[in-house]
């Protein structure tokens, strides 16, 4: 590696890292907030009347603690249920191995992560616990990193030989399946990852169909939900300000009435005009068949038809063509809240025409990490960088030729160790290199704002209206300071950076 990326505390020492210094805005360190609201669409809150909310990962916010028993409970229904070998009874869970939207190659057992445009990023691959070389996942695809459509095509992320992971509860599977995987990989004992990958997926349904998880919540919930009291806050916001809420959730009753009653009290229902449980989306949002049931006060099911959906009752099933018909909501006057893009807002948004707001808790870590000075210095020389080689590529003597394979070299050592500030094995869940993942581009085509959790609300007016950024398309001029792209001629100090290179 260069020395004067060993040595960026003395940047004295090294001209170069102090005219990117130079180059990073004033502040530019202290502009993220994780409790600010982003805006992938504009939106005005005051003309918004109805608030809708999912419950898991929305409402109620659960610790990483969750992750470990899902991962736990899941390895010894391998064992117990499918016969797997005790051996993989070893294996802990790991904290922070997976991160949220990769892409999981069933045949080939290989989880990955890959860009807006089908492409793998290179050193993201991983057959188990251990990165496979770029040139082996080559080999692998047909000397190309891309990954055709017809393999991914599913509109929930479920394509034939591809499938990603979208939903927070999807992290311990994650783990669980290159625990597995690399179980036998060095054991030398011959499996087929297809079936590795059923199994698997079965024994984490398992977790939820069986209760497991809703036992363990609530049986303790002060340790598995958190933030409760910032929910009830945004609830009482709401209501007393003339809204209309509701819920639509896949989850029982008798499992949201204790997290409700522990985060807003007794009298939660109160807060909603209508609530729905065990919604089964995202077939709610496209199943015009399944009618609605109502709920007793004992949680059992009743049988007449419904007419109405009203305030202070528990409904079942049903489905989003007879809820707007019953209610009358519809379109931007509705924003719904919910964490997984796909079975909570991808058909609301694109068939509906309802706002939708993402719950992404990890923008907590990913805006800390962006708002480093070591972030900033890294990203900033990659981009000086990256348009220094821009403009030597057109020279084709020896010596220009062999500073550009240097920078090559450089650039790639900056590109890992950004990557790594965010995660060692995958990185950003937003940025794959230059790129934005497959996850960050389906972020910005179902999701008007998002945010890392509902209390971001508490920070704004009813009335407040939320500003898209216009960044420049790669035709268009720069005209503002922090929508400088990478590599364009009129990066400053760009000459004297060659001089110093």
């Amino acid at each position: 590696m260069n020395p004067t990326l060993k040595n960026k505390q003395d940047i004295r020492v090294f001209p170069v890292f102090s005219l990117c210094l130079d180059l990073i805005p004033p502040g530019a360190c202290n502009l993220l907030n994780s409790s600010a609201i982003y805006a992938n669409n504009e939106v005005n809150l005051a003309e918004v009347d109805i608030y809708g909310f999912d419950y898991d990962y929305t409402l109620a916010l659960y610790s990483n603690a969750l992750n470990t028993m899902i991962y736990n409970a899941a390895k010894g229904f391998l064992i117990e249920h499918f016969r797997y070998p005790e051996g993989i009874l070893k294996y802990d869970y790991i904290p922070n191995f997976a991160v949220r939207g990769l892409h999981y190659d069933i045949q080939k057992g290989l989880l990955m992560k890959i860009d807006a445009f089908h492409y793998i990023q290179p050193g993201t691959v991983y057959r188990g616990l251990n990165p496979l070389p770029d040139e082996e996942v080559l080999e692998l695809y047909g000397g190309t990193y891309h990954v055709p459509l017809e393999q991914d095509s599913g509109f929930y992320g479920k394509g034939p030989k591809v499938k990603q992971f979208m939903d927070i509860f999807s992290i311990p599977e994650m783990t669980l399946l290159a625990v597995a995987n690399d179980f036998f990989i060095t054991n030398d004992i011959e499996y087929d990852p297809v079936h590795l990958f059923k199994d698997v997926s079965e024994a984490i349904g398992m977790v939820h169909l069986k209760g497991y998880m809703y036992k363990w919540v609530v049986q303790d919930l002060d340790k598995y939900i958190l933030r409760g009291e910032e929910t009830h806050a945004v609830l009482h916001k709401l209501v007393s300000s003339g809204k209309k809420l509701f819920l639509i959730t896949n989850s029982p009753f008798s499992f949201v009435d204790k997290g409700m009653t522990h985060m807003v009290g007794e009298k939660w229902r109160d807060f909603f005009d209508v609530v729905i449980v065990q919604a089964d989306k995202p077939h709610f949002f496209t199943d015009c068949i399944k009618p609605f049931r109502r709920l007793d006060t004992k949680g059992d099911l009743c049988w007449e038809k419904i007419k109405s959906l009203d305030k202070g009752q528990i409904y079942k099933q049903g489905n989003l063509f007879d809820f707007l018909r019953l209610t009358g909501w519809r379109g931007s006057k509705v924003l719904y809240f919910g964490d997984h893009l796909y079975s909570d807002l991808a058909d609301l948004m694109l068939r509906h025409g309802w706002r939708t707001a993402a719950i992404v808790p990890e923008l907590e870590h990913e805006t800390k990490m962006v708002s480093t000075g070591r972030y900033a210095l890294n990203l900033t020389w990659l981009q000086a960088l990256t348009g220094l080689m821009e403009r030597l590529q057109t020279h084709r003597d020896p010596e220009s030729q062999q500073v550009f394979l240097e920078w090559q070299k450089e650039r790639e050592e900056l590109r890992i160790m950004t990557k790594n500030l965010f995660n060692p094995q995958f990185g950003s869940i937003f940025r794959t290199c230059h790129n934005p993942t497959y996850f960050s581009r389906r972020l910005c085509r179902f999701s008007d704002i998002y945010m890392t959790s509902l209390s971001c609300l508490l920070n704004y007016d009813l009335s407040y209206t939320f500003y898209p950024r216009r960044t420049p398309l790669q035709h268009e001029a720069p005209l503002w300071m922090d929508q400088l792209c990478t590599g364009c001629m009129k990066t400053p100090f760009l000459e004297e950076m060659s001089h110093i290179r």
